[in-house]
């Protein structure tokens, strides 16, 4: 993950080129831009890039802005937005993204024609960022809650954060507010101060439970966490409830319908903005697949479907991205290892803890595209457990379109031509799943919702 941090008044990026063309990788080494000028600096509102790379391919360009990235000089298609930056014209560029696979880019290269230029033409792109969303995490002082909040403390889309858990949140707040970059951050101490923390938010992240500990099973999770997230819940659907609702608290497959259950007897329930977040599966796929057959981490995307628990993790080798060929032996070790990735981390830690950090940049990762979605992006796929009818499942994890009010589309084709194995699969882990499903909802059923 890359991150610069740079702050002063403004922030230009000026160049020009030889002969009015900008050279791609394969010649670069042959050849080189001429870079005439460069200056850069930020407004007082610190800028940063979480893992992004935009190219820039026009005759010259000035970029006044509050959300910095590092460029690289590649490519020559025309966008309109990226990752949360709007532009009031276009702006070349090829996209990656530490946080997004190649599938985003690929589409987003796809959405956007090239537009010519005369070859003197000197132009100007203007970006206009806006750090105008509020974001809450329920359950910040905690092990995945304090490495999320410092990662969305970096987002340029955030003016607000604000953080809440039971106890030792000041100091967490306290800590993160010395980092100079925009976003405020507020701290909110108990159930007496849970509502004025989520007013006006736009999304809320609820993290907030007791970690998984060495012999422990997701299920054992259940009765201490379900009560969590079904108050945190009732406190949402009470103060903000067009937010976007992230449930990371385990177990996922169950917490999730206890979620939509709460917003059902509220009568505020949206099934395009609750979310469970599975992004570390997908996190954790295209890491192992990278590995395993050596390629640049960027380019793979592995899609991720099912739910979030052992066997209902099922990753899609077959629908990997850049399409790689796989022995039946390898099949089986990297499914079984994505599956049990998080045993292997609470087992590392010999019981002190669990998968804390991988998941909070996975957390990250799912908020930031978020906000995206939420700041007006037209290409922002992730996967995710969500109400679905891909399946016979009233919920299920596969890749879905965000927009500005939750999911826009969900996406079947991951699940067309599945090999014989990944069949087999979906077959196997579909009652387990359902059993999760029908117990989340069963405990809310049992457990009137706070009026």
């Amino acid at each position: 993950m890359m991150v610069n941090i740079l702050s002063r008044e403004r922030r230009c990026i000026r160049y020009t080129k030889e002969k009015g063309k900008i050279l791609g990788r394969e010649n670069s080494a042959a050849k080189r831009v001429d870079l005439k000028e460069c200056e850069m600096a930020a407004t007082s509102a610190t800028s940063f890039s979480i893992g992004s790379t935009v190219s820039l391919g026009s005759r010259g360009c000035s970029l006044p802005q509050k959300k910095p990235f590092s460029v690289r000089f590649t490519s020559q298609n025309s966008l309109t937005s990226f990752s949360g930056l709007k532009a009031a014209t276009s702006v070349n560029c090829e996209s990656e993204s530490s946080f997004l696979g190649k599938e985003s880019s690929a589409a987003l290269r796809a959405s956007v024609a090239p537009k010519a230029q005369k070859p003197n033409q000197r132009s100007q792109y203007v970006l206009q960022p806006q750090a105008s969303y509020k974001v809450a995490i329920l359950g910040a002082a905690g092990g995945i809650g304090q490495p999320l909040a410092l990662l969305i403390k970096m987002s340029p889309l955030v003016s607000t954060l604000n953080l809440y858990d039971i106890a030792n949140v000041k100091g967490v707040a306290a800590d993160l507010s010395h980092c100079n970059t925009p976003s405020q951050v507020l701290d909110f101490t108990g159930a007496s101060e849970l509502g004025n923390c989520l007013k006006g938010v736009n999304v809320v992240v609820i993290p907030a439970g007791v970690p998984r500990k060495p012999g422990m099973t997701r299920d054992d999770l259940f009765n201490i966490n379900a009560n969590i997230v079904k108050t945190l819940v009732e406190a949402v659907a009470d103060n903000c409830p067009d937010a976007f609702i992230h449930i990371i608290s385990n177990p996922v497959n169950s917490t999730v319908p206890i979620a939509a259950e709460v917003l059902k007897q509220k009568g505020v329930y949206d099934p395009k903005k609750l979310f469970g977040v599975t992004t570390l599966d997908v996190v954790r796929a295209n890491t192992f697949v990278a590995q395993k057959k050596n390629l640049k981490l960027i380019d793979v995307d592995v899609p991720v479907v099912g739910g979030h628990a052992g066997i209902t993790i099922l990753p899609l080798l077959s629908k990997a991205k850049p399409s790689v060929s796989f022995t039946d032996e390898e099949v089986e070790q990297l499914t079984v290892r994505i599956q049990n990735a998080g045993t292997e981390v609470v087992e590392a830690k010999a019981g002190a803890g669990s998968a804390t950090l991988s998941m909070g940049y996975a957390a990250a990762r799912f908020v930031e595209s978020s906000l995206r979605a939420l700041d007006g992006d037209g290409d922002v796929y992730e996967c995710s457990f969500v109400q679905s009818n891909l399946t016979d499942l009233p919920f299920f994890a596969s890749r879905i379109k965000l927009g500005r009010k939750g999911i826009e589309a969900w996406i079947p084709s991951d699940l067309e031509g599945l090999t014989e194995y990944e069949q087999k699969a979906l077959e196997a882990l579909k009652p387990e799943l359902k059993a999760s499903i029908e117990k989340g909802i069963a405990f809310v059923q049992k457990q009137p919702v706070t009026a």
